[in-house]
This record gives C-alpha cells, sequence and structure tokens, in this order.
C-alpha cells in the first residue's frame, strides 16, 4: 500500500506528567512504516517537562499537535478530549499511552487487518508487557473473528483478546458515534468500549508482537492494584453487556459466577489489616450498581478461603507478601525492594 493509498490514522497520546517516558513513546510513532498519519497529544496539565518535550516534537513534525487542558481533567476525559480532536479525515484511531511504545510495523499491520475486511471495527494484536507476551489465546490464523464470537469468548470463561488503549485500534467513525467514546464512570472504561464497539462490528486480530506495555509502580494500573478495582469494573461490564451477546440462561450462570469469585476476593481481603480504602472504594462502587454489600456472605465465604490458604501454600505466600506490601505502603516506606 504505497503512502497516498494509505487512510488517515489518528494515533493519540493522553498524558499527564509522562515527561519520563514520553520521547520513547514518540519516537516510536516517528519509526512507524505506516506514514499517513496524524499525531495529537493532549497534556492534562502536567507539572514535569511533558508540554515540552511535546511541543519540542511538534516543531520538527508539522503530523504532530499538542493539545493543552485548560484544567486538571479526570484521566477517562482527558482520553475523551484526545477522541474529539481526531481530524475530519481520520478513518482509524489508535491510542498509545505516553509510558507505553509501538513497534515499526504495528500500525501498518494493524490498517491491513482492517482493510480486508470492512466489518472490522476493532483491532489487536500481540503485545509485550513488562517481559511476558499477553493476549495470545486466539489460535494462529484468526484474524478475523465475529463481533458476537469474540464478546461471547469472553463471557464464558474465555481470553481477552483487547483492553488496554495501546493493545488495540479502532475505525473512527465508530467513536465518533458515541459521544463520549469512554464512560468516565467506569474504572475499566477501555474495556467496555471495546464490547460496545463489538456491537455492532467484527474483531480483527494480528499474530505479531505490535505493541509493548510499562509496568512500573507509577502507573495507573499499579497505583490501582491494591484496591482491586477491576473487580467492579468488570461487573459493569457483566451487567451491560452480558444480556446483549448471552442468552437470559448464560447470563443468569455468568452474574452468578462473577458475584461468586467477588465475594471470594472480598473473604481474603477480610483477613488482613488496613483495609479501610479498599472497603470504601468497593462499598461505593457496588452502590452505584444497586447492589449493597452482604457481611454475611463474605462472613460465611472466609472459612472456604482459609481452607483455600491451607491447602495451598504458594497461595498463602501471595498473600502473606500481599500484606507485607500493603503494611510498608501504608506507613509510606518503599517497596521497590521486594
Amino acid at each position: 500500500m504505497s503512502d497516498t493509498d494509505q487512510p488517515m490514522v489518528s494515533i493519540l497520546t493522553p498524558v499527564h506528567n509522562g515527561a519520563t517516558y514520553l520521547r520513547e513513546c514518540i519516537e516510536s510513532v516517528l519509526r512507524q512504516t505506516y506514514r499517513n498519519w496524524e499525531y495529537v497529544i493532549v497534556d492534562n496539565r502536567s507539572t514535569d517537562e511533558t508540554l515540552a518535550i511535546a511541543e519540542e516534537y511538534a516543531r520538527r513534525d508539522s503530523r504532530i499537535r499538542v493539545i493543552t487542558n485548560k484544567n486538571l481533567v479526570g484521566v477517562i476525559t482527558n482520553h475523551n478530549i484526545a477522541f474529539q480532536e481526531m481530524s475530519s479525515t481520520s478513518r482509524f484511531c489508535k491510542v498509545v499511552h505516553a509510558d507505553d511504545w509501538l513497534f515499526p510495523e504495528c500500525v501498518e499491520k494493524m490498517v491491513e487487518v482492517a482493510m480486508a475486511n470492512p466489518s472490522i471495527g476493532l483491532v489487536s494484536a500481540y503485545t509485550l508487557e513488562g517481559t511476558k507476551i499477553r493476549l495470545d489465546g486466539l489460535a494462529y490464523p484468526s484474524g478475523f473473528v465475529c463481533g458476537r464470537q469474540i464478546a461471547r469468548a469472553w463471557f464464558l470463561g474465555g481470553p481477552l483478546a483487547f483492553g488496554c488503549p495501546t493493545w488495540s485500534m479502532v475505525r473512527s467513525d465508530i467513536v465518533r458515534r458515541a459521544r463520549p467514546f469512554y464512560n468516565k464512570q467506569s474504572i475499566n472504561a477501555d474495556t467496555e468500549a471495546g464490547f460496545a464497539v463489538l456491537t455492532q462490528s467484527d474483531f480483527g486480530f494480528v499474530h505479531q508482537v505490535l505493541t509493548f506495555t510499562r509496568l512500573h509502580e507509577q502507573s495507573v494500573t499499579s497505583r490501582n492494584t491494591l484496591l482491586d478495582p477491576f473487580l467492579p469494573g468488570h461487573l459493569v461490564i457483566v451487567l451491560k453487556y452480558g444480556p446483549v451477546f448471552l442468552t437470559a440462561t448464560e447470563f443468569a450462570a455468568k452474574r452468578r459466577v462473577y458475584m461468586r469469585e467477588y465475594y471470594s476476593c472480598l473473604a481474603r481481603r477480610a483477613l488482613r489489616v488496613n483495609q479501610s480504602e479498599y472497603w470504601k472504594f468497593h462499598k461505593e462502587s457496588l452502590k452505584r450498581l444497586g447492589i449493597s454489600v452482604s457481611l454475611l456472605r463474605i462472613a460465611a465465604t472466609v472459612p472456604i478461603e482459609i481452607a483455600k490458604l491451607c491447602f495451598s501454600p504458594k497461595r498463602l505466600r501471595r498473600m502473606m507478601r500481599s500484606r507485607l506490601v500493603t503494611s510498608r505502603q501504608a506507613s509510606g516506606d518503599a517497596v521497590r525492594d521486594l
């Protein structure tokens, strides 16, 4: 595909205080083998060198635009601002977070799959997350999957082949029709948006490692790990899209299983100390869904979890390690040596 035949791709980086890794991210965009792109960097009132770095690259390459928010906004809102800045001629939308980067063929390979199958609205690929390959659950050469099929697979216990914005590419017209594209009330807004896309289109997959996701203590994912935010986040998806992709019987079963798993996690947390922030988060999250936390159910589940720990030394060691980390973080101690 020549440069003149290439459809426009909007590459977006919403960022706040991302100076540490931003250059590496921008350089990965500049190294793309695909040439017809615009790159929009939305600076969310950064207090480090983020804005200066972004503007430096914008002066070098006219395809790069820098947007500066007037006020500091939330992470999800900043993503929605970036989506709104896409060019009207954009055919595809590709987010890359400031602490992540793209392999050189990323945009080219994703566009190839999408152009070969016009019904595809969401494209993903293998990703290198830290030192591990993720999204490896699709058997080769399944480059095209019915949207309903890939969504049902996750609900029924299969792999999730999309999620983090860096991993995927979406057709721009789908993004434009949803205002806003991300649900700002959901901690899993990116994954939730993926299921929304699959209600109206199919799924494409590239069997190559095309993106890199950085894991570090300052990342949003790392900061939120101790709260288990994906428990209510995934519950939102189950309740909202389960009835769309599952039969009534399947949905009822999925809801029961998920709530059982949710309470197992809550019961394990009940065995730890210094968890006030954790309980506040989950009580408020479930309340927004019209669900009250059942103390009786937690109490009934605790003995089951204790029994599991007794018969699984590895699980017990993980819990004690996590408990140590939680205690040290609460007291302000560093945990980099763990």
